[in-house]
């Protein structure tokens, strides 16, 4: 998610802006002393301790760094400011999404990374037509939190399972994100959690901290913030890891499995700004279709696209009068989709010690339908559509027979339920909006009651943006669990479930159509692979189902456990030969 931490198109953000922003005096900087810092990116061993809630933190550890006499000053004085700051907190109750204790629990709770281990144990047999990679992201904190800790905020972790002629192998690795290469160097988190810590005075505090620090020097904040943990796409030869708050890191899948970090990714200095972590790619022309926001300075919202070999667009700067939280949109065959909805930035919030991210009951949701290829904000149509929040959006297409664009999504009440702790359960509703570009007007309707909440998941993608007929998405029940996934026909309203068992939860069901690359002659002609664990046993696998039948093809045992993550894809052994 997008944070006050978050690099802007002009780099990123300075401590003089950020006070500007709260509503703080600025101060001016001491132009004589310069600070400077020389990394050592030698490769350490990963350690680890068990999570304890509000722990006491250690000073960080310096000596690697090469510090001159004010930045050794600075940095004494800034550790003393934080560990009082910790002891000021310590008796202060967190809310549940922000206690460690509950937003990674269980199976939330992080691994360490795992080496490629060859010729997994399977049951059943592996379709011969699977031939590739499965990739699927999440987040896996490498530190111990200090504070308030969100599932949002860990570190990414590729999880990797590569399967060729029926035989499977599995490795996990850190996306090695600029922030993790710092905060590995110094032993501990240094940088704000976006969710968990930014709330209030406290979340202030840690600011002032952080650009402290890098204003003398002690880490670097003008190579990004991001984790890089939500979002994969492979895009002209590149896989590409995701979140908001950042550019996106390419990551490299070798030939026995493994993962190995390239860097932060900038499409060859094409892209100045963050990129959010669902990018649309366009089965048909190859094109990939992305938004940025800024929560801190206008405009807080664009679009922009890259051709199939990665040359980028101009920049459509989209006037929104607040900064919006937009993790997903859509496109069509000519369109893209862009919810502007009710979850808000207001950095005030922390003047009076709440979080700045809020549902903003005042603000009437809105759809904005532009051509692929505007160049202008004004190309935009805005529509209207009332108390309408989607997290994610699963797919939208256009229906010339009725002037119509539809747009099929789950919609989230209470709206900031997953950021802020509500009373009311969250349900997530499976619903179609259709939107009349003549008129101008939306109509709204469940597909499916509230009785089953649908969240994360998918259409088949070689006919994303086009008339689909089936969604495959996770049943979050009991919530945030993922108990099973179901086969829902967008056409008739009618279900199939897949539940995966007793003390048995996943994630987002992934989808490949059959043949991989091309697809089949039906929709459903695939293949859903999840990860399952076991929750009384402990253990862990993946399992491919038949997606026309929903019966189970093949189960591998994977050789440690896999946390519940976020999203995955699928790479083509035939897409390999020309990685990047």
């Amino acid at each position: 998610m997008v944070s006050l931490l978050t690099m802007s198109t002009s780099g990123a953000i300075t401590w003089p802006q950020a006070q500007i922003d709260l509503c703080l005096r600025p101060i001016k900087r001491l132009s004589k002393i310069k600070c400077t810092v020389q990394i050592d990116v030698t490769e350490q061993p990963l350690r680890r301790s068990s999570f304890t809630p509000r722990t006491t933190a250690t000073p960080p550890q310096h000596n690697s760094l090469r510090l001159n006499i004010f930045q050794k000053a600075a940095a004494i004085a800034i550790d003393a400011a934080e560990r009082a700051l910790i002891s000021h907190e310590k008796d202060t109750p967190l809310s549940k999404t922000a206690d460690p204790s509950v937003q990674i629990a269980g199976n939330y709770f992080p691994v360490s990374e795992s080496p490629v281990r060859q010729f997994l144990p399977v049951e059943g047999t592996i379709p011969d037509s699977i031939d590739g990679v499965y990739v699927r992201n999440g987040a896996n904190p490498m530190f111990d939190p200090i504070a308030g800790h969100h599932l949002f905020d860990g570190d990414g972790m590729v999880h990797a399972v590569k399967i060729t002629n029926g035989s499977a192998s599995y490795a996990c690795r850190f996306t090695k994100t600029e922030r993790l290469i710092q905060e590995k160097r110094l032993g501990r988190p240094v940088f704000p959690k976006a969710i968990g810590e930014l709330h209030g005075h406290s979340g202030i505090a840690r600011l002032m901290l952080f650009y402290a620090r890098g204003l003398c020097g002690l880490v670097n904040n003008q190579n990004g913030v991001g984790v890089a943990n939500a979002g994969l796409v492979y895009f002209n030869n590149r896989l590409l890891a995701m979140s908001e708050d950042d550019l996106p890191y390419q990551v490299k899948i070798t030939q026995t499995g493994d993962l190995q970090t390239v860097g932060r990714y900038d499409f060859d200095g094409q892209l100045k700004s963050t990129m959010i972590a669902h990018p649309k790619l366009d089965p048909v022309t190859k094109e990939l279709h992305a938004l940025s926001y800024d929560v801190v300075r206008k405009p807080y919202l664009k679009y922009f696209r890259f051709s199939s070999d990665g040359v980028k667009s101009s920049e459509v700067e989209i006037p929104l009068e607040t900064p919006t939280m937009i993790h997903d949109f859509a496109i069509t065959e000519n369109f893209v989709v862009i919810p502007d909805q009710q979850v808000v930035f207001k950095l005030g919030e922390m003047m009076a010690g709440n979080s700045p991210v809020v549902f903003d009951g005042d603000k009437v949701s809105r759809l904005g339908i532009m051509p692929k290829d505007a160049t202008e904000a004004s190309e935009i149509i805005w529509v209207d559509s009332p108390e309408t929040f989607c997290f994610h959006l699963w797919n939208a297409w256009e229906s010339p027979e009725t002037e119509e664009v539809v747009v099929i999504g789950s919609c989230m009440s209470p709206a900031d339920s997953i950021f802020n702790e509500r009373d009311e359960s969250l349900k997530s509703v499976l619903t179609e909006i259709r939107i009349n570009l003549k008129t101008r007007e939306a109509t709204r309707r469940a597909l499916l009651g509230d009785e089953v909440n649908l969240e994360i998941g998918m259409v088949n993608r070689n006919r994303l943006g086009r008339k689909t007929r089936f969604a495959f998405l996770a049943i979050a029940d009991p919530w945030p669990k993922v108990s099973g996934f179901a086969k829902v026909d967008l056409f008739t309203g009618e279900i199939e479930k897949y539940v995966y068992g007793s003390e048995k939860y996943g994630g987002e069901p992934f989808f490949l159509p059959s043949g991989a690359v091309d697809g089949g002659e039906n929709e459903d002609d695939g293949y859903i692979f999840c990860h399952v664990h076991d929750e009384e046993k402990e253990t862990s696998v993946l399992q491919i189902i038949n997606a026309v039948n929903l019966k189970l093809e093949a189960t591998i045992k994977l050789p440690s456990r896999v946390p519940y993550g976020f999203h995955g894809t699928f790479v083509d052994s035939s897409e390999l030969v020309d990685q990047i």
